[in-house]
């Protein structure tokens, strides 16, 4: 189907419009934005949102050989979704010391791996020197690794204990081996929204905050969107909206990755979770609306192999990578995979299943191989 089939479709003229739009890749508002949510089909999202990313990466979707490292689940937060944060001493809790954390990063040396992604709990007591020294020991061992680390609401606490500025802070932790900041803690920007969910975390502006001084200090970085809630669409419109407005300032932004509110363990639980239809919805509205961003990535941990394969016809071009089994975050709250891991020959096999073409990329999408 193309541009001028959506022109002789049965559409209401509205979308029609917006379609053709979208296929002529022009930006859309956030009216039209919510429009989509409110009014396309699923199906027609799809046909938008794979014309999108068909421009952007043709047939290609990408991986890495990645692992993680959760320093501790002890938090100074306790936000209203999250079933991984405990209490010191309490059971399931836990606090890795720097050395513990080196000899997981020597359990990866020969692995292959291009990148080990760093995030937990806020501690009360590490400080920036506690994390800067564990990135500098890992880069001891695995001196080629990329070391992608620390969420907004981590930096934010750790450069505000130590009495710095941000960027004085982010230069810091630079100079000790940090390589890239993931998206974590934007949950959604709406202050409403985010003051019953975790209401005592950094808020809206200082994630947006640390990013844009990230980005300013020479470190690219992820953004994310808590979804599936009590947001609303226009939240999420919203969410995106500035995004994509600090991306227009900074170009900072290498990936866009939708994380799906899972309900276990938490004190949300009782409002359960969004089908996958509406993951899908999700997906390609990101796509769609988020032109300045380049990847948009399906965290298959989180939602599931198949749902991540079906993701591929909805906008999305990259299926995050191996992890290797090394992340509790999500699988602590009933996430489609509870011990995620999968060898490059399963993640390869399963691109090309699907009718895509297997890329293997470092952590600034540079592509290594394509199988």
């Amino acid at each position: 189907m193309n541009d001028s089939i959506i022109s002789q479709s049965s559409l209401l003229p509205e979308l029609r419009q917006l379609s053709s739009k979208v296929f002529d890749g022009k930006r859309i508002s956030q009216e039209e934005g919510l429009y989509l949510f409110e009014k396309a089909g699923l199906g027609l999202l799809g046909l938008l949102a794979d014309q999108v990313n068909k421009k952007l990466h043709g047939n290609k979707v990408y991986f890495n050989r990645n692992f993680h490292i959760e320093p501790t689940n002890i938090c100074v937060f306790n936000c209203h979704f999250c079933s991984y944060r405990r209490k010191p001493g309490e059971e399931g809790c836990w606090d890795l010391d720097i050395e513990q954390m080196a000899a997981i990063a020597q359990s990866h040396s020969g692995k292959g791996a291009t990148e080990v992604h760093i995030t937990g709990g806020v501690h009360p007591s590490h400080d920036i020197h506690f994390y800067g020294q564990l990135v500098q020991r890992i880069k001891e061992i695995l001196p080629g690794i990329h070391i992608k680390a620390f969420s907004a609401i981590e930096l934010d606490y750790m450069i505000k204990k130590a009495g710095m500025t941000l960027m004085d802070g982010l230069k810091l932790l630079k100079e000790y081996g940090l390589d890239s900041v993931p998206g974590g803690g934007a949950e959604i920007f709406d202050e409403e929204i985010r003051n019953k969910v975790c209401d005592e975390k950094s808020n809206a502006q200082t994630w947006l905050d640390v990013h844009s001084t990230a980005h300013k200090a020479g470190l690219s970085s992820n953004a994310t969107m808590l979804y599936g809630h009590i947001e609303k669409y226009k939240h999420r419109i919203d969410h995106m909206s500035r995004i994509r407005d600090l991306q227009d300032i900074t170009h900072g932004f290498n990936a866009f990755i939708p994380l799906k509110f899972k309900s276990v363990n938490n004190r949300l639980s009782n409002i359960g979770e969004v089908t996958s239809v509406e993951d899908l919805r999700n997906y390609a509205i990101s796509r769609i609306f988020l032109d300045n961003v380049p990847h948009l990535k399906a965290y298959w941990p989180m939602i599931g192999k198949e749902t991540a394969i079906f993701s591929l016809s909805f906008g999305v071009d990259d299926l995050d990578g191996t992890i290797d089994d090394s992340t509790k975050i999500y699988s602590m709250a009933g996430a489609a995979e509870s011990n995620p891991s999968m060898t490059v020959d399963e993640i390869t096999t399963l691109i090309r299943n699907s009718g895509h073409i297997p890329v293997e990329r470092d952590s600034l999408y540079r592509e290594i191989r394509a199988y």
